[in-house]
């Protein structure tokens, strides 16, 4: 394994030797050349500029040219070139070292974990208050036997408890999880899913993401300067000074507006190509025409082509106003320039130089970037881009994006150098009412996020880079984007597989309705906690009646069961971030827990106390139901009530599912066919078991057909209110619910 570790050559002892990189330390002097890993961040000393890749660090795609003075970093690869570098950091001190420290020292503690708890607790703490109103009630007072008291206890206890939480909630995440891998976004946390649903923020990167990462020159923003010139023309000349094959980016944008790629050398003999080089900042190409004439173009840095031309002093000002104008709206410039070559040859220095045009180039937005930031802050996200490059580009890009051109170098309000005109004002507000962010350092996008989290904010991240990953760890829900390096999609929660931002609103869009559910699921959930606590307790309190625990496991069995088909019920996702607000899903799973426990009591009475049902309607009970009156107490009148209770609880509490995940009517919402297939299922079992079931053992008896019809009149009859109850509450807890009733 030894001779793996990464070697350097460095300069010791007047010698130079090769060491492991392991060894090397602050002011040992490296020597680099083409295909080298940089083994540590170093200073480069004196020689030719080198080309360094550092897209493994920095999420950068083309190599970045460093000379004498300029810093390199630990990781990065050397594509060209060779110089000596003094070491300036080592190991966890390199750039690549803080980002993996920052990422080690970060540990989120989601969202998901804490409402679970807190869920939990509520529930707990609910049956263990009517634990403990019964042992007070039931032994001292009521001086029952020590085994009935031992059963109605473990009613409460087995009812109560929401066995099938975790299991609901982790295969609706999971189902969710697979569905956004289908939309290009593969889910590695699976909480994640629960926060997305409630991201409000989401910092995106540029390049790549809003914008292609790919150079493209706006033709009509093209300015000639030379008579008798057509910006096609320019264009021409542009690609002729640019390579065919093995292109850089300009290359690839320049000759890419042509038609044909081939058109930029039809027609022309090519006699030599000078490629770019640090010192030029320019390519030429020497051709010879149709006609047998020699002619030799240029293209580059406007300063150096500009320099070439014969006329620089009457140009040299207007040609810096259009720089300058360009450079406003964040383009670069691009300079084009041609000269006669009379004698023929290559090697002539030819007539003078002709300054053409400038042509302004751009990494263009995608093409459906504005409409998805559009999207987004419709649905409650409101985006900030995070850019390395200028400030001027960054306004541009938000501009065409229509995002804003509220921005900010994150220099002048995180680093050391704080713009004076905003020093005043809080750092945290100018943050939190930017558009966006240019110039961004690693640390900077840590903090940002860091900051925007501590104003309770739900915040995304987009990255693509070893230095984003801090910043992804960070976030609540960390993205890294297609093609993003290793290290940036460890520290993620999801990744992409598709390009672009729309991508990600498509999976928060998703994301929501995933989250839809499980509240939904959780409101249900906290209500028959409720319903079976308070509910078994009065009967058991007043009337000192035993419901059978084995049948409390039967419901916990059937209900729950089948519930988990709420995974794929069909739900609207929320216009704006969802967040798990449990106050109204306390508050409503005890006031729709304690209505149905009180139903429950009610039906109870009716049909134990009074002989309401065989009598009610003159005889119109006994003719359709055909039924006996339960009012006796005699022992097989008792089994047969706990079947009739059976089954009224049973059937109406799986059925509050209905009223818990639809926002108007719960009759009006169509739900998912697994979900009321499952119901009927459920509860077509819990009919026959109550209606012909005669246990022994669990001291139940058959009610016949006939009490079951009544059973399930009565819960049809009680089921409407639950929904004006559900409007009741969120009228008391947001003011909002009667506008919803008359909108549905």
């Amino acid at each position: 394994m030894a001779r793996l570790a990464p070697k350097a050559k460095v300069l010791r002892d007047g010698r130079w030797t090769e060491e492991e990189a392991a060894v090397l330390v602050p002011g040992d002097i490296v020597s680099i050349k083409l295909g080298d890993i940089i083994p540590a961040d170093a200073r480069l000393l004196d020689g030719d500029p080198l080309k360094i890749d550092q897209s493994a660090l920095t999420g950068e795609s083309l190599p970045a040219t460093k000379g004498p003075g300029d810093g390199v970093y630990s990781g990065s690869t050397v594509k060209q070139g060779e110089i000596e570098a003094v070491v300036i950091a080592t190991g966890v001190h390199t750039f690549f070292g803080k980002a993996a420290h920052l990422v080690d020292s970060t540990n989120q503690v989601g969202h998901f974990q804490q409402v679970l708890t807190a869920i939990g607790n509520f529930c707990i703490c609910s049956i263990a208050v009517g634990m403990f109103i019964e042992i007070i009630v039931m032994y001292p007072i009521q001086h029952r036997a020590y085994r009935p008291g031992i059963d109605n206890l473990l009613v409460l206890l087995i009812g109560g408890i929401p066995i099938a939480m975790p299991t609901v909630l982790s295969v609706t995440m999971a189902i969710g999880s697979h569905r956004l891998s289908q939309q290009g976004a593969i889910t590695k946390r699976m909480t994640a899913i629960e926060e997305m649903a409630g991201m409000d923020v989401l910092c995106s990167d540029k390049t790549g993401t809003l914008t292609l990462n790919k150079l493209s020159v706006d033709k009509n923003l093209i300015e000639v300067f030379e008579k008798g010139v057509t910006q096609d023309q320019v264009i021409l000349m542009a690609a002729r000074a640019s390579r065919i094959e093995n292109q850089d980016a300009i290359d690839t944008a320049i000759v890419g507006m042509l038609g044909d790629p081939k058109e930029a050398r039809a027609g022309i003999q090519e006699i030599h190509f000078l490629p770019f080089n640090p010192t030029d900042k320019r390519t030429a190409l020497t051709y010879i025409d149709s006609d047998g004439k020699m002619y030799r173009v240029s293209k580059g840095a406007p300063e150096q082509i500009l320099n070439l031309a014969y006329n620089k002093s009457e140009i040299a000002q207007k040609v810096h106003i259009v720089i300058d104008k360009f450079a406003e709206r964040g383009f670069r410039s691009l300079g084009v320039a041609y000269q006669d070559v009379p004698d023929g040859r290559k090697e002539s220095p030819g007539s003078p130089w002709h300054f053409v045009a400038l042509l302004p180039l751009f990494d263009p937005p995608r093409h459906d970037s504005a409409e998805t930031i559009q999207r987004a802050l419709n649905l409650g996200v409101n985006v900030k881009m995070i850019t390395g490059d200028q400030l001027a580009i960054g306004k541009e890009t938000g501009r065409r994006l229509g995002m804003g051109t509220n921005m900010y170098p994150s220099s002048a309000l995180l680093g050391q150098n704080k713009d004076e005109s905003i020093a005043d004002l809080p750092v945290d507000d100018l943050i939190e009412k930017a558009d966006g962010f240019a110039g961004v350092f690693p640390e900077h996008k840590y903090e940002i996020v860091k900051r925007l989290q501590a104003r309770k904010h739900i915040c995304g991240m987009t990255g693509d880079g070893v230095n984003d990953a801090p910043a992804l760890k960070k976030a609540d829900i960390g993205i890294a984007v297609a093609d993003a390096t290793d290290a940036a999609r460890s520290a993620s929660d999801i990744v992409l597989t598709e390009p672009g931002l729309s991508v990600i609103i498509s999976a928060v869009l998703t994301s929501r309705a995933i989250f839809q559910r499980m509240k939904n699921y959780t409101i249900y959930a906290v209500s028959i906690t409720i319903r079976i606590v308070l509910g078994f307790m009065l009967l058991a309190l007043i009337w000192e009646f035993d419901f059978p625990p084995f049948m409390v496991l039967i419901i916990a069995i059937l209900n729950d069961g089948t519930i988990m088909t709420i995974s794929k019920d069909r739900v609207k996702p929320s216009p704006l971030p969802d967040s798990w607000k449990l106050a109204e899903i306390f508050t409503t799973g005890v006031v729709l827990g304690g209505y149905l426990a009180m139903m429950t009591v009610i039906f109870f009475w009716a049909a134990y106390k009074t002989n309401f049902f065989p009598t009610c309607c003159s005889i119109n009970f006994q003719r359709v139901f055909h039924v006996k009156s339960l009012e006796k107490t005699a022992q097989d009148d008792f089994k047969m009530l706990a079947s009739a209770v059976y089954l009224q609880v049973s059937t109406i509490s799986q059925a509050l599912i209905f009223v818990t995940r639809s926002r108007s009517w719960s009759f009006v919402e169509r739900p998912g066919f697994l979900l009321v297939f499952a119901f009927l299922v459920a509860q077509l079992i819990a009919t026959l078991i109550a209606v012909y079931a005669d246990w022994g053992f669990t001291s139940i008896k058959g009610i016949g057909w006939g009490w079951a019809g009544i059973v399930w009149l009565y819960n049809i009859v009680f089921y409407f209110p639950l929904d004006i109850i559900k409007f009741f509450i969120r009228y008391a807890l947001s003011g909002k619910a009667w506008d919803l009733v008359i909108d549905q």
